[in-house]
């Protein structure tokens, strides 16, 4: 594989956008299918790169006559509409950062990222200014507000003025918040290296992941406030001039008739979609499609082989990070599906395993996955570190190799196989959670004296959050508790992060320095579900309405 950084020749995504637009003005850039239910394209939806280049031109003028340009960022609270891309590369041709958003924040979810990253202006719905509202209320510095329903003549004016500089490779393109193991988000800085190294990386890493140029249509039905969609594939797409299509999230009922609808050549995926489609009745509809590949990770090794005997589709094991943008793939044959595999290292793309010390382990052993681009530089096409927090850029980049923090093994033939995530991680329906930020939204409940919250197995979900409290005094343990520390956690962080199980403990163990133990509350490989104490709370995370 030749190197993604060298051979793309542009210094902006805005640029290879407006390349292929010119080149290639007819061919379908946005799609989204079609659905009655939904309140914004109910018959479907599509636009080619030439009347995408004309909408994005329009909305430079704008951000441009308003002042916006090098060092502002800007909120995209827009859930997964088309218009998020639009508004993404006029930001992206003034050297503006986006900043995206996750619709399902609670206000001081909401208020920590919209501070925390300093926007300097909030592009959202009609159906979430009262929350946009309430957060610019509140933030010392001021925070107008637009939405796309009421969409002004004239933007409002930064209260800041535009840096002086050039628009190049190194300009801040976004700022993608991940879960952090000490409870607060993280923001990664994204450049347009960043965006144009991992663009080129998909479109090059060939096997059953092969795009070919101007004749492929990828069904991405994850959020766009993630690397996946929101930079990594559409970006990809840009540089090949295919077609994103956007459905609003994972509908199981509408699938196979989405997939055929659409045109689709390619799926993205997460673990929990080959899980639900197969225990579906079969369907006239499941042999319609024209899928040449699905791209995504957690597929349970034992349903792997069924999935593509049943609908035909090779389902591609790929590891990646928000930090990392490049990803691993199991892509070129054999692959090795009834195993955790998810690819080998490449020259570009530096992996090794390795203990505590940072010691490389033996081929077979468990050790961290640690990653780099080769020497001089290694930290080339990565994200630019971790706003306001370089003491954490520096620790994860600790002896030249970003640690990834995912426990590995590495055959002898150098296949990865993933094994377990070493941070303090919950990782549900592709979301990553932080235990800690789900233990400091419960700790405060009268009933909890104390907690701790881990992963645990789930056949849908690959993981589900489980909290293991030890009730303070004059509260009993059982399912009135449990159902009461789980109402207040709901006023306390998106309901997704809400705790699937709560297991009712008599103490938690502990070393001399109070540190909980969390790998010896169930020793032996016992199943936390099937504790005497433990409490199903699966059936009332649900989302609840705006």
């Amino acid at each position: 594989m030749s190197s993604p950084v060298a051979t793309a020749p542009f210094a902006t995504v805005y640029e290879a956008f407006r390349h292929t637009a010119a080149a290639h003005p007819e061919n379908a850039f946005l799609a989204v299918p079609r659905d009655a239910k939904r309140d914004y394209h109910p018959d479907g939806f599509e636009t080619t790169y030439g009347a995408a280049a004309e909408e994005v031109e329009r909305l430079i003028a704008q951000y441009r006559a308003a002042g916006y340009g090098i060092g502002h960022r800007v909120a995209l609270m827009l859930d997964n509409r088309p218009e998020h891309f639009l508004h993404m590369l006029a930001l992206n041709a003034l050297g503006v950062s986006q900043v995206p958003v996750n619709p399902y924040y609670l206000h001081h979810e909401l208020s920590y990222q919209l501070t925390h990253s300093e926007v300097d202006l909030a592009i959202g719905l009609a159906s979430n200014r009262v929350r946009l509202e309430a957060v610019a209320a509140e933030r010392a510095a001021p925070l107008p507000i637009a939405t796309l329903e009421d969409w002004p003549e004239a933007l409002p004016a930064p209260a800041r003025p535009a840096m002086a500089g050039t628009r190049g490779r190194k300009t801040e393109t976004a700022v993608i918040y991940t879960s952090g193991t000490t409870g607060r988000p993280k923001g990664c800085l994204i450049d347009n290296d960043y965006m144009i190294a991992v663009g080129q990386w998909y479109a090059e890493i060939g096997g059953r992941l092969t795009l070919e140029h101007g004749r492929e249509r990828l069904f991405v039905p994850l959020p766009v406030f993630h690397v996946n969609a929101g930079i990594n594939t559409p970006t990809a797409l840009i540089l090949t001039a295919n077609c994103l299509i956007m459905p609003d999230r994972f509908h199981p009922s509408t699938w196979w008739r989405d997939l055929a609808e659409t045109r689709a050549t390619g799926l993205h995926y997460l673990g929990v979609v080959p899980t639900i489609l197969l225990k579906a009745a079969p369907c006239p509809e499941e042999t319609q499609h024209r899928v040449k590949f699905g791209l995504g990770a957690g597929v349970d090794p034992d349903l792997h082989a069924k999935f593509e005997e049943r609908f035909g589709i090779p389902m591609v094991e790929v590891w990646g990070m928000s930090e990392t943008g490049r990803f691993f793939a199991d892509c070129h044959e054999p692959r090795q599906i009834h195993t955790r595999a998810f690819g080998r290292p490449t020259p570009d793309f530096e992996a090794k395993v390795v203990d505590d010390a940072g010691r490389e382990v033996p081929r077979g052993t468990p050790g961290e996955l640690v990653v780099r681009s080769p020497e001089p530089e290694p930290r080339k096409g990565f994200f630019a570190g971790y706003l306001k927090d370089p003491a954490a850029t520096e620790e994860v980049w600790r002896g030249g190799w970003f640690h990834t923090g995912d426990v590995v093994t590495q055959a002898e033939d150098g296949m990865l196989h993933f094994v377990e995530r070493k941070k303090n991680i919950i990782r549900r329906s592709g979301e990553n959670i932080s235990a800690a930020e789900v233990e400091n939204a419960l700790i405060d409940h009268a009933a909890v004296g104390q907690i701790a919250v881990m992963p645990v197995a789930d056949e849908l979900r690959d993981e589900e959050v489980l909290a293991c409290v030890v009730p303070a005094a004059g509260w009993a343990a059982g399912a009135e508790t449990a159902r009461a520390i789980l109402e207040f956690g709901r006023t306390r962080c998106a309901y997704y992060k809400l705790p699937g199980w709560i297991v009712f403990l008599d103490d938690l163990p502990r070393t001399g320095t109070e540190k909980i133990q969390k790998h010896l509350i169930f020793p032996g490989g016992q199943d936390p579900r099937a504790h005497a104490g433990a409490v199903d709370l699966r059936a009332l995370k649900k989302r609840q309405p705006a």
